[in-house]
């Protein structure tokens, strides 16, 4: 099935090598069998009008556009569905949620992901607010009494004891992040469940409470885990494999082949992520497993790697720059209000930053990320709907759905999977 079906009305154009010059066939002759006589006095070619509804009879009504009616399982997209004519031109598509059914552009996509936003914003924001606050609650005690002090750098140190302190803070840097990963995914895990159902429930207008969306996603947690766990290994074995040989060579020759083998890594782990961004939804959605996620995610960014990695692209300069409004304010007041205020901050010194500092920061880190989780969850789910619109027709079924009248009987059960 080709990834864009077309749009085109009847008529509009004429086929394929059909001679455009060729004239209009002849009407039908009279009864008497003699062939018909034609007016020489004929309106120029290409300016036909209607008839007037002042001549002598009622003006002919206008045929509804289309391909065939409800009947043929069209509904009013293809065919004389209900409303009014809608001329030559594509009829609007069904739209009973946040996007209107049919393949969608960048604009709609990110459009419906803050649509879904502002229609169910008890919800979403209950439960990233909720998210957002434990994690960091608990990242801002792990801050303060578990992490260690940072490695001071001797300015007067030698070269190669400058080296082994640069290591050493390197080491305690990604030590560090590690229980902010533990619980960035654990966070991940609650957000992207819940919200995945929310926004599949938008797509369809309908609403969706938090103990709803809730129940229906949490039997699904375990095999979440299990593929954001995998897609972290799978990232951290590449990377490995590609720092590896020039960590091992340990001279110049070996950082350069660090940095490229670095390099190299970072973008089969683009690749690789963008491959199976859809996985979630899949699982989520289809109620599949781990591997039949992957599976599925890597067969509807087939064909459509480019503009996945595009439209995700956008959608993270996007949040950036919300993170950036957002949290930089709180940044500088915390650092005018704690430890050295901005003179240290500025001068580089490292005030010592205490409680009002991990405070401030971590409520704008919280605004931050209650505003924009739920705009990069809808941006994936909404992906995956479209490709399954674009390559599967799933626009009708999610208009039966829906109940859009013309589609047929309303169907039951969540329509964007594939059960």
């Amino acid at each position: 099935m080709n990834d864009t079906p077309g749009w085109a009305s009847p008529g509009s154009a004429p086929s394929d090598g059909q001679d455009t010059t060729v004239p209009r066939p002849a009407a039908p002759a009279d009864d008497a069998g003699s062939a018909p006589k034609w007016s020489t006095d004929q309106p120029p070619a290409g300016q036909w009008s209607p008839p007037s509804a002042s001549g002598t009879g009622p003006a002919p009504q206008r045929p509804a556009p289309g391909w065939g009616g409800p009947a043929q399982g069209r509904g009013p997209g293809y065919g004389g569905g209900p409303g009014p004519g809608y001329g030559w031109g594509p009829p609007p598509a069904a739209k009973p949620g946040v996007i209107p059914l049919r393949p969608l552009g960048v604009g709609e996509i990110l459009d419906g992901a803050v649509s879904t936003l502002r229609a169910h914003w008890r919800t979403v924001l209950g439960v990233t607010l909720a998210v957002a606050v434990v994690s960091q609650i608990a990242e801002i005690l792990i801050q303060r009494y578990l992490l260690p002090e940072p490695v001071a750098l001797d300015p007067d140190a030698t070269p190669s004891e400058t080296l082994r302190q640069a290591a050493d803070s390197m080491q305690q840097s990604l030590v560090s992040l590690v229980p902010s990963l533990v619980l960035t995914v654990i966070g991940t895990l609650f957000t992207t469940s819940i919200l995945t159902v929310v926004i599949s429930r938008s797509v369809l207008g309908r609403p969706v409470t938090l103990s709803e969306a809730w129940r229906e996603s949490r039997p699904r947690l375990p095999q979440l885990l299990g593929l954001t766990l995998l897609l972290l290994l799978m990232s951290t074995a590449v990377m490995t494999i590609g720092v590896l040989p020039g960590i091992l060579l340990g001279s110049v020759a070996g950082a350069a082949l660090t940095v490229l083998g670095g390099c190299a890594g970072l973008a089969v782990v683009i690749w690789l992520m963008v491959r199976f961004n859809l996985a979630s939804p899949a699982l989520m959605l289809e109620r599949r497993g781990v591997m039949p996620s992957l599976r599925r995610s890597a067969k509807l960014v087939g064909g459509a790697w480019w503009r996945t990695f595009g439209i995700l692209l956008l959608t993270l300069v996007l949040t950036f720059l919300v993170t950036l409004v957002l949290a930089v304010p709180f940044g500088i007041v915390a650092a005018a209000v704690d430890g050295g205020g901005l003179e240290g901050l500025m001068s580089g010194t490292g005030a010592d930053l205490g409680w009002p500092f991990l405070i401030i920061t971590g409520i704008g880190t919280v605004v931050a990320t209650t505003i924009t989780y739920p705009i990069s969850a809808g941006v994936t789910v909404l992906l995956y709907v479209d490709q399954r619109i674009r390559r599967e027709a799933l626009d009708l079924e999610l208009a039966r759905a829906a109940g859009v009248p013309g589609y047929g009987p309303e169907q039951s059960g969540p329509s964007p999977s594939g059960s």
